[in-house]
């Protein structure tokens, strides 16, 4: 076998870019082959524009090598401990036993994990200047929106994710500060600002020696609604009928400080609360559905039945609805699809049931979860990608619902709100951030909030962009004409890095970076989702193993099963609002958006626009 490794690796070192041998000489036989076709397609530059079924396949490839080579824990992995999982057959308030061999994995302060290994920076933690950074290269000169892909929902829709899964603690007696040199500062919307480090933890191992703590729970358990710990869990539930606490105009209450009633109330504003208000509501319709079924269930049994189904119906959203708006192609559509209901789709599944493990049947419902060897949790890189703050628009445009339907039922605009004056406890007067404490109260120093994320990543030992891609197996670039064809952004990314592309911070990458017809994000944001999606998914035992009627009930697991996106939870909620004033196939399209127009072409066999 060895001989024939060699035999194969040589011919092959002569092909591949430089930069793969090392990771190619780890790789198995079968590994080096696939990881072989995977580069030919890359260096084409062509993945996205081969039929689906080939894309699929080409995606398929790419994530079982990120699931090989991409995956690292941080911290100690307990050794011949196990629970039963009969005895917790329900989401625990803080995430903590869902892995049958791991108790502790997924739970509230966990170490945030790894797809890269860390790269160590903190000589490097100013250079570039971050402020320098943000307003040459981050700040916003004009807003380029998406057209009729993606909306204020969908926008709300990703803080609203990231609120059930991540939130790095800070050491809160470190306290740094950024100030704007003379050459910026002008341009700057603060000349200094505070902030806390984040707190850097010892994991007691020997290859990755410290980490940071995740003070949310990274399973998909709608923590963002019920909370991340048995307080805050106590604090949002009414103890009646398994209900949380809703405000009687359907909005989130109001504690005496003016602070939402709910799971997660840092850096909040209308867009995630609303959302917040929306999935707290559909936990309330589960539990009266469940309680009508099944009249002798108490509190806490409606409670958990519940809480599993509301989950599980914003994971299936996130992954069929609003991922597919993302990234709106026919291939990322199949393959969405696929990852909740398999290659032989839904109609196949709700008849059979699931069949022919991951590919066929898709990774729900799989016999038993899949962690590849390395303890579930999201990872630093993850938590870097998922920075999708260019999405939201300068305005939030409020809309008369009282007047007559215009054309393709578009409501008059009535007036046009700053995205600035939505943010924070009391709203927001200037151009930067009012950031907040895990209670929600204000924090006394707003930040700059691009410079603030140049410096985490660079703080969390993050790779910068050429590193990132070369880890990822991604081509790294040569020049700056390999990022953008944007003379003026050549210009400025000269200006800041000089001719040295290795210096470039990785949120700068992500957002100069050409964009695939369709994508919303940039091709190595997406190279993240591939295997974190996946994993979401699969490593969770209420999505596999426990994902069925024993879990849910009869009930329970039905009402998953029939809803198919975030239209479907609003019609249930406000049939008035969708009946009305929805065009679109997709609430996190523009609503005046036309309906997807029917193509006769089966989806596997089509052929992305040239």
């Amino acid at each position: 076998m060895e001989f024939l490794k060699k035999l194969f690796t040589a011919p092959l070192h002569h092909f591949i870019n430089d930069d793969f041998h090392e990771v190619v000489s780890r790789m198995t036989l079968i590994d080096k082959f696939l990881f072989l076709i995977m580069h030919s397609v890359d260096k084409l530059g062509i993945w996205h524009r081969l039929p689906v079924f080939l894309g699929l396949f080409y995606l398929a490839i790419r994530r079982h090598l990120h699931q090989e080579y991409n995956l690292f824990n941080v911290g100690k992995t307990p050794v011949g401990v196990r629970f039963n999982p009969m005895d917790f057959p329900y989401r625990t308030a803080n995430g903590e036993f869902n892995d049958p061999f791991n108790e502790g994995a997924g739970s509230q302060g966990t170490f945030f994990g790894r797809n890269v290994l860390p790269v160590e920076q903190k000589n490097k933690l100013r250079k570039p200047d971050p402020m320098v950074v943000a307003t040459k290269l981050l700040a916003r000169r004009s807003f380029i929106d998406t057209g009729k892909q993606f909306n204020m929902i969908a926008a709300s829709w990703i803080q609203f994710m990231i609120h059930d899964w991540i939130d790095h603690l800070e050491d809160t007696n470190q306290i740094e500060e950024l100030t704007a040199p003379r050459e910026v500062a002008s341009q700057c919307p603060l000349t200094s600002f505070k902030f806390y480090k984040t707190k850097e933890a010892p994991t007691g191992f020997y290859e990755i020696k410290s980490g940071h703590l995740n003070i949310r729970t990274p399973w998909w358990d709608g923590s963002a609604i019920y909370g991340s710990n048995a307080e805050r869990l106590g604090k949002v539930r009414t103890f009646k009928d398994g209900n949380l606490k809703i405000a009687r105009d359907g909005l989130l209450l109001q504690d005496e400080n003016g602070v939402s009633v709910t799971g997660d109330v840092r850096n909040s504003w209308a867009g995630l609360s609303t959302l917040q208000a929306l999935f707290v509501k559909e936990h309330n319709a589960v539990c009266d559905a469940l309680k009508r079924e099944y009249p002798r269930m108490g509190d806490e049994e409606l409670y958990r039945h519940a809480r599993l189904v509301t989950s599980a119906v914003i994971a299936k959203v996130h992954t069929i609805d609003w991922t597919v708006e993302l990234l709106k192609t026919d291939t990322l559509l199949a393959g969405m699809r696929a990852n909740w209901y398999g290659l032989l789709g839904k109609k196949f599944k709700d008849t059979f049931g699931h069949v022919g493990g991951t590919v066929l049947g898709g990774l729900v419902g799989l016999k038993k979860p899949d962690n590849h060897g390395v303890p579930y949790s999201l990872t630093e890189e993850f938590v870097s990608v998922y920075r999708m703050h260019p999405l939201l628009p300068d305005y939030l445009q409020l809309r008369n619902i009282n007047a007559n339907p215009g054309p393709n039922k578009s409501p008059p605009l009535d007036e046009k709100v700053p995205m600035a004056n939505l943010v924070g406890h009391k709203g927001q007067k200037a151009l930067d951030l009012v950031t907040q404490n895990v209670d929600g109260t204000d924090r006394p120093d707003h930040v700059d909030l691009p410079a603030l994320e140049v410096y985490r990543d660079r703080e969390r030992n993050v790779a910068r962009y050429n590193q990132f891609r070369r880890a990822l197996m991604l081509i790294p670039i040569s020049k700056w004409e390999d990022l953008t064809d944007d003379k003026e952004a050549i210009q400025v990314l000269e200006e800041v890095y000089g001719d040295d592309v290795e210096e470039l911070d990785l949120q700068v990458g992500l957002m100069a970076e050409k964009k695939i017809k369709g994508f919303a994000i940039s091709e190595t944001a997406f190279v993240i989702f591939i295997v974190m999606a996946t994993r979401r998914l699969e490593a969770d035992r209420f999505f596999t193993s426990n994902f069925s009627e024993e879990t849910y009930t009869k009930k329970g697991f039905e009402w998953v099963n029939t809803t198919e996106s975030l239209r479907d939870v609003l019609e249930r909620h406000y049939p008035e609002l969708t009946e009305k004033w929805l065009n679109s196939t997709s609430a996190f399209s523009v609503w005046d958006a036309p309906p997807n127009a029917h193509n006769p072409i089966p989806l596997y066999l089509r052929v992305p626009p040239q």
